[in-house]
């Protein structure tokens, strides 16, 4: 189990880190049908001055490469060299699915859905079980960095569930764009974090396979503002004024398409659309078909379906809504 001693010197997969020093250690517990070692890289950066463990973790689902780049440029620009305490840096969890562009574990399992795992269990739930025993004990803040899944693009955002003061106190310092209330999935890394105490934020941020540099630089600013807040970031780097305060969305609804064919979207991701607002045009591939899809009410598109093609049924938005929309919506199902 990761720890550290009466004279601050941390100790993790068996290596031990005193205060001042760097060290790179690759989790290693499996290996692929070859015999050849996966190794996951854990950068760690520890500062001479006491102070919290900030564990800063991106490639749960293998094909989220944005999240992946936020942790790539704190690394790389040094944002993760503390001023004080230690900061842990793992940009990709799921080496597996990064390796083949799949979201699941080789067993075919979603990793953040087998939390806390299980020592005999699963590939993917054995994985889990490790690093809740050896790497997240010692971690006292924890930032989480994803994107949304198959071609669905997500505004930045933070999620948090609702009624957390303390999550969304630290929402409000990383101020992305917006904050949405998200229940907490079972078996979730972050339904681990808050059963063990451990305040955690969950960024969400494009799309799977993708690279957004908009997305990237909302992910590392968010991450400057909450170091900055602990005392951990360095004087020399400026802490990133942002462009207005995180906008929090309690309720929304998916928006799905009511014909199946090409899918043409005419406004963009994190647009505050009104009532009737055309956002969007399905057509079929021969000219027959032409439908406008227009909003059903005025809010937020926090996630964008960017598939060419789509079947009815399909969620192509996700918009929020108010309270009272949002109680009349449910009352109607």
């Amino acid at each position: 189990m990761a720890s550290i001693d009466e004279n601050n010197v941390l100790e993790i997969l068996g290596k031990r880190v005193p205060p001042g020093k760097s060290a790179t250690i690759n989790f290693n517990m499996a290996k692929l049908y070859t015999t050849t070692h996966v190794e996951v890289p854990i950068i760690i950066e520890r500062s001479k001055k006491t102070g919290p463990v900030v564990l800063i973790t991106a490639g749960i689902h293998g094909d989220e490469i944005n999240g992946v780049e936020v942790v790539r440029q704190l690394i790389v620009k040094e944002i993760n060299k503390p001023a004080r305490g230690t900061v842990i840096c793992i940009p990709i969890l799921n080496v597996f699915g990064f390796l083949n562009m799949t979201r699941e574990f080789p067993d075919g399992r979603d990793l953040n859905r087998v939390f806390p795992g299980s020592k005999n269990g699963s590939l993917a739930s054995r994985f889990a079980y490790q690093f809740v025993q050896k790497i997240l004990p010692v971690a006292d803040f924890c930032m989480d960095f994803h994107t949304g899944g198959a071609s669905r693009f997500n505004a930045p955002q933070i999620r948090i569930k609702k009624g957390e003061e303390m999550a969304m106190h630290y929402a409000k310092i990383f101020n992305a764009p917006f904050t949405i209330i998200s229940k907490t999935i079972t078996k979730s890394y972050r339904e681990t974090c808050a059963k063990q105490g451990k305040p955690v934020l969950l960024f969400e941020g494009g799309k799977s396979q993708d690279s957004n540099k908009s997305i990237a630089k909302q992910g590392v600013e968010g991450v400057m503002r909450i170091l900055d807040h602990f005392e951990m970031l360095k004087p020399k780097f400026d802490v990133p004024d942002p462009t207005g305060e995180t906008i929090l969305i309690e309720y929304s609804s998916w928006m799905r398409a009511k014909y199946s064919g090409l899918l043409h979207v005419k406004i963009p991701c994190g647009k505050h659309v009104e009532k009737g607002e055309y956002i969007a045009t399905i057509t079929d591939p021969y000219g027959k078909l032409r439908h406008k899809v227009k909003a059903p009410n005025a809010g937020y598109i926090i996630n964008v379906n960017e598939s060419p093609i789509v079947y009815q049924g399909d969620a192509i938005f996700h918009i929020s809504l108010s309270k009272e929309s949002y109680e009349q919506e449910a009352a109607s199902a």
